[in-house]
């Protein structure tokens, strides 16, 4: 395998848990595409979402921390992610520690000082740029024929620009352009980069279920059948939350919410313990075994 596509991998707090099978379908899709994933070793939280409000330099930190235990390891090309979040503290860590006086006060709550010259990058961003999706698509065996999907990146993948640096920050293409790679039918879905109501799951429920909400419709509105994003938070809200979505405004939406990459993962026919589709709450077996069964009718 090459070195050059070999990379220290953060797989953050979530996915471990509540999104295990996001970071399942991410190790499953990156061996088979020949992308190296080494774990940082003794990595630890990156502060989440509420960090950054209590204390800047602590909150950069807790990032650092992980980007110095990063620099510890051999032949590695970079730190990648799959989480956005964690991905948006990584990244502004390290962009704050360009600035000598704020990365002396980081340093002094470190073992020993960052270097700090590590890039920080998405798994999206590596499998996009790095290979992109000819190269994905070569090596797809069963593509996603008759699958529609609105394809949703959240509101902190490409934003802000000046730190994510990576597609365009109000219309991006990477993910739409991967499911095409994949066969799949790739919707004109307006709201990609929409904020889906974040964190205030339990203390703003209302919040949630409005903002949710308005993303659901505008995918059944535009022939979606399903939705895909990058971003464990925004697929909780959307797949967890949406019978609480459909109480709180009238609606009856049944839209299954994939990780890209398992739907990726099934392009490439990777098994059921690599995907773990039995995790999402909207069932999505009905909707698979219509497509297939269209696949199957189209080719008879």
């Amino acid at each position: 395998m090459s070195r050059s596509l070999r990379f220290a991998y953060y797989p953050g707090c979530s996915g471990q848990g509540t999104s295990i099978e996001y970071d399942r379908s991410t190790r499953g899709i990156c061996r088979a595409l020949g992308i190296e994933l080494v774990d940082i070793p003794d990595w630890s939280c990156c502060g989440s979402t509420p960090a950054h409000t209590v204390d800047h330099v602590l909150s950069a930190a807790l990032s650092a921390r992980n980007i110095l235990q990063a620099e510890s390891m051999k032949d590695v090309r970079g730190i990648i992610t799959p989480c956005p979040s964690c991905l948006t503290n990584l990244k502004t860590a390290a962009r704050r520690m360009r600035d000598a006086d704020f990365k002396a006060r980081v340093d002094s709550l470190l073992d020993a000082p960052c270097r700090n010259d590590l890039p920080v990058m998405s798994v999206l961003q590596v499998i996009y740029q790095e290979l992109g999706p000819e190269a994905v698509k070569a090596r797809v065996t069963s593509p996603l024929t008759g699958l529609k999907v609105a394809p949703y990146y959240g509101c902190i993948m490409n934003r802000p620009p000046e730190i994510m640096d990576f597609d365009d920050c109000e219309n991006p293409i990477a993910m739409d352009r991967l499911m095409l790679a994949a066969g799949a039918e790739v919707m004109p879905f307006p709201l990609k980069v929409e904020c889906c109501g974040a964190s205030f799951g339990v203390a703003r429920n209302e919040v949630v279920t409005r903002l949710s909400g308005k993303l659901l419709d505008a995918a059944a509105c535009c022939g979606a059948s399903a939705m895909v994003t990058a971003c464990p938070l925004c697929q909780m809200n959307l797949d967890l939350r949406q019978g609480q979505i459909n109480r709180a405004n009238g609606s009856r939406h049944d839209l299954p919410i994939f990780y890209y990459t398992q739907l990726i993962g099934m392009a490439l026919g990777l098994n059921g313990s690599d995907l773990m589709l039995d995790k999402l709450c909207v069932d999505p077996k009905t909707l698979l075994r219509h497509m297939r069964a269209a696949q199957s009718a189209a080719a008879s």
